[in-house]
């Protein structure tokens, strides 16, 4: 069978191929006294809260399980609407809400509403890899910066400016990132928007850890900067609404009809079920109790990140933000006689029974020193892995 050319420029999906390999382990180790720890998947251990589940089991109970318009239940785009009022004091209208099958679906619309075959789109390396290949599905061609700890892993206005070309269409970030938990400065990131929009190009930013931030620095939409900046965002992260494959973009007015189009041709609309059950997710009980587990995030960044540098995985950068530490294991690996951050994670899967993420997924810039812990596990969790990785090491 003739495999498209598209298909074949998509890259595998490391991180899953990873996770694969940890679940068959994870097999044999079921019974005895050292299961296998997961810290490579980037899925909040909560749940939807209460009120979220009931809102879901009312909708089908009641039959509500029709098509809904592709842009999005009119309710759930005002809930969205008044919740930017609340948490960032911004008036963003609900006609410029458009609800989606996970954040995924948003990117992949703004991709396909804007870019042309051949268009560059310029974004740091690391970053998260499906980002490039929505731009790649789209035939557009990804342009990945290099970024250090110097600049939080993230690219400067400077670099952009550096790197602009006569086929760069715009730049896709995301604040804080997957795999580093760093953001963008405020002042960094208005003046990349103000070149990129200066030539007449497109800033799309993911912000799907954004309500997961833990610094009032870095916890601001880039929406405040501009209204022509398009925001990606989602319910699976802070929401913790992983499976219910739900999302929603911020684009300008102008723009929503052609997203509708594209959205009422390439996915009818998104869940129904799932965007009654998140009508509930702005609850005051329910906002009250993210906000708790926002808190037990951090907790966690804050117990975990110190004691992986005490191991000797450094963390350049202390993440702001989401649940990932972005690691290196440089030291480890001349340690133990290994020659990159790929075998470092089987080596700690297979002796030390903890899965992590290589840093070959995110890029190429450094990311063969680097592996990516996610903290989205309990406390207890993180202790064993701890423990173990210190087991490892000496």
């Amino acid at each position: 069978m003739k495999i498209s050319s598209r298909a074949e420029k998509i890259e595998p999906f490391y991180v899953m191929e990873v996770a694969k390999a940890a679940a068959k382990l994870a097999q044999s180790l079921e019974h005895t006294l050292e299961p296998m720890v997961f810290l490579n998947i980037g899925e909040p251990d909560f749940t939807a809260p209460p009120l979220v589940q009931e809102a879901a089991q009312r909708a089908i109970s009641k039959g509500l399980s029709q098509y809904t318009p592709a842009t999005g239940l009119p309710a759930l785009r005002e809930r969205i609407s008044d919740w930017y009022q609340t948490r960032f004091g911004l008036n963003i209208q609900a006609s410029c809400i458009v609800v989606t099958a996970g954040a995924s679906a948003a990117l992949q619309l703004a991709c396909l509403a804007l870019i042309e075959s051949g268009d560059e789109i310029l974004m740091p390396d690391p970053s998260y890899p499906c980002n490039r290949h929505f731009v790649s599905a789209a035939e557009g061609q990804a342009v990945l910066l290099p970024t250090s700890a110097e600049t939080r892993f993230q690219p400067s206005a400077q670099q952009i400016r550096d790197a602009w070309g006569p086929k760069s269409r715009g730049v896709l970030l995301a604040s804080p990132s997957n795999p580093t938990g760093s953001s963008i400065d405020p002042t960094e990131l208005r003046q990349i928007h103000q070149f990129v929009q200066s030539q007449g190009g497109i800033t799309l930013v993911d912000e799907i850890y954004l309500p997961l931030s833990f610094d009032a620095h870095f916890g601001q939409t880039a929406l405040a900067i501009d209204d022509s900046v398009i925001s990606i965002n989602s319910f699976s992260k802070y929401f913790n609404m992983t499976g219910w494959r739900l999302g929603w973009m911020v684009v300008p007015e102008a723009l929503v009809p052609v997203i509708e189009r594209l959205a009422q041709n390439l996915f009818i609309c998104p869940s129904t079920i799932a965007q009654h059950a998140a009508l509930a997710s702005f609850d005051a009980e329910s906002i009250a109790l993210y906000e708790a587990r926002r808190q037990e995030f951090k907790a966690r960044r804050d117990y975990f990140v110190p004691a992986l540098n005490e191991l000797g995985l450094d963390v350049p950068v202390m993440p702001d933000g989401a649940f990932y530490a972005w690691a290196d294991c440089s030291k480890a690996c001349a340690k133990l006689g290994l020659k990159d951050s790929w075998d470092f994670s089987f080596a700690v899967m297979e002796q030390a029974h903890v899965a992590i993420t290589p840093g070959r997924d995110f890029g190429h810039a450094l990311t063969p020193q680097f592996v990516r812990f996610s903290t989205a596990s309990s406390m207890e969790q993180l202790h064993t892995a701890v423990n173990r990785l210190q087991r490892l090491l000496a």
